[in-house]
């Protein structure tokens, strides 16, 4: 593996003197500054330096560029001229080159895996070889098994890291130690992450990648509902199914209880992570790696915490879904008709089985997607700690999967107890009553009534989520490793 064409740029030549690297170096600095003035008038501003790194590949979170200017705008005229440029490059050098080396154990000039997982170990930090490995990797462009200064310095100067602890936080980020990047689970975010603020925007664009998702799946989740509902009772198929709603309101009416699925993903996301962050701190290994019962666990109550302050809402999209055309003329109409009718307690109709099928679907789809992830970049990920976009789809639709498998009967007895109240003479059943009714009636496979769209929906809601993510990501200049 040769090095990237920045570091081949920033390296000096080998042989000669301590100063005359220096001056090579300074040199080299000069020339990276002219590259980024792109207007040529003798500074570089935060516009101009964010585009040199990003086009570069060098833009290593959100606010690199903003701390960049931060630490090397001594003057505070908002940009860097060549003196500031280079005296932050060689303070900044001068704090790698410490922590170079307390990671450099030994003394050799090169760092190995072995001193990268002792000193870890020594911040209560607890990591295996084959993770020191990938963090090896990813500084590694001569293809040995080793890192030298100069790849070290290399790979963190334009990132404004000054410490072993942030960088310690940085690893555990930006590789697979910790929460990947499924979009179906909240994301874990470092402490300069939170004094940034990136934190709102990655979660800003989770929440954005969802409600496309759930828009463009709207049609196949609203057949799913149906078809729990009516497709036994009526005797109907999937297309019977589908012909049965279009007729009755036209194509649009497929989007029907979309607005209020789209509506909750906000708060729906935000609770969830600000509970995961709260019930992590529940586990002595917290501030490391959780294990995956411990992020089962973790994933699951935060899943629970969620789900319970806005399940009302999700009552409202199968009463809204399930509803005729004219019925409701929005959220607010069908809530005030439901608390009229029915009181309060209707919008906790189905909230046990909800509960307890979160619990195998949220923590076995996170257990699982980590856990193939995290296998196939210890298999194969030897170049990189990054499995790229193909393995993380495949990663989220085999997890999602799974986890439905396990929940699906919970959400099919959950969604009969929510519309118990729109369908004529049907019997008011608690959970059990409902399950055995289904299985009496239906067999064991009614259990998997209207699972086929479900699947169906897995993967275009996957991919589009992905696909979205990425997109507002860069657009709100959100940047990952």
């Amino acid at each position: 593996m040769g090095k990237p064409f920045w570091s081949r740029r920033l390296t000096p030549a080998e042989g000669g003197g301590e100063e005359e690297r220096d001056v090579e170096r300074e040199k080299k600095w000069a020339e990276l500054f002219q590259q980024f003035d792109t207007n040529k008038d003798g500074h570089v501003d935060m516009a101009e330096l964010g585009e040199g790194l990003r086009s570069m590949g060098l833009l290593t979170t959100a606010d690199t560029e903003k701390e960049i200017l931060r630490a090397g705008d001594t003057n505070h005229d908002g940009q860097l001229d060549l003196a500031e440029f280079t005296e932050y490059l060689r303070q900044h050098e001068k704090k790698l080159k410490l922590v170079f080396k307390r990671l450099d154990e030994n003394n050799d000039g090169q760092i190995d895996a072995y001193e990268i997982q002792h000193t870890l170990s020594t911040l209560g930090i607890t990591i295996t070889l084959q993770q020191a490995g990938r963090i090896l990797q990813s500084m590694d462009t001569e293809g040995r098994i080793t890192v030298d200064w100069n790849e070290f310095r290399d790979h963190f100067i334009f990132n404004p890291l000054t410490n072993m602890e942030e960088i310690v936080e940085y690893w555990k980020h930006s590789t697979f130690m910790d929460i990947g990047e499924s979009l179906t689970i909240v994301d874990e975010f470092s402490e300069t992450e939170r004094r940034s603020g990136s934190w709102w925007r990655q979660l800003l664009a989770g929440a954005m990648a969802g409600a496309v998702s759930r828009t463009c799946t709207a049609p196949l989740d609203r057949l799913k509902i149906y078809m729990q509902v009516f497709a036994a009772k009526q005797k109907l198929n999937l297309i019977g199914v589908w012909m049965m709603m279009v007729r009755e309101g036209g194509y649009m009416s497929l989007w029907r209880g979309n607005g209020v699925n789209v509506l909750k993903i906000t708060p729906e996301t935000g609770i969830k992570f600000m509970a995961y962050e709260q019930y992590k701190r529940f586990f002595p290994s917290s501030h490391a790696t959780l294990e995956v019962h411990e992020r089962f666990v973790a994933g699951s109550l935060a899943g629970v915490t969620s789900q319970t302050l806005i399940y009302p809402m999700e009552i409202l999209k199968t009463r809204m879904g399930l509803g005729k055309s004219g019925q409701y003329s929005g959220i607010f109409d069908c809530a005030q008709k439901m608390f009229r009718t029915e009181g309060p307690r209707s919008f906790f109709k189905g909230y046990v089985p909800n509960v307890i099928g979160i619990i195998p679907y949220a923590g076995i789809d996170l257990a699982v997607y980590e856990t193939v992830k995290n296998r196939y970049l210890q298999r194969y990920g030897r170049n990189s700690t990054d499995p790229g976009v193909l393995v993380l789809l495949g990663c989220g639709t085999f997890s999602s999967t799974c986890g439905q498998l396990a929940s699906y009967p919970l959400a099919l007895v959950r969604t009969r107890m929510q519309a118990q109240a729109v369908i004529k003479d049907e019997p008011q059943l608690n959970m059990i009553e409902q399950f055995a009714r289904i299985v009496q009636g239906e067999g064991w496979s009614g259990l998997y009534r209207g699972i086929t769209p479900n699947f169906m929906k897995v993967v275009p809601a996957v991919s589009i989520s992905y696909v979205v993510y990425e997109y507002m990501k860069f657009f709100l200049g959100v940047t990952s490793k």
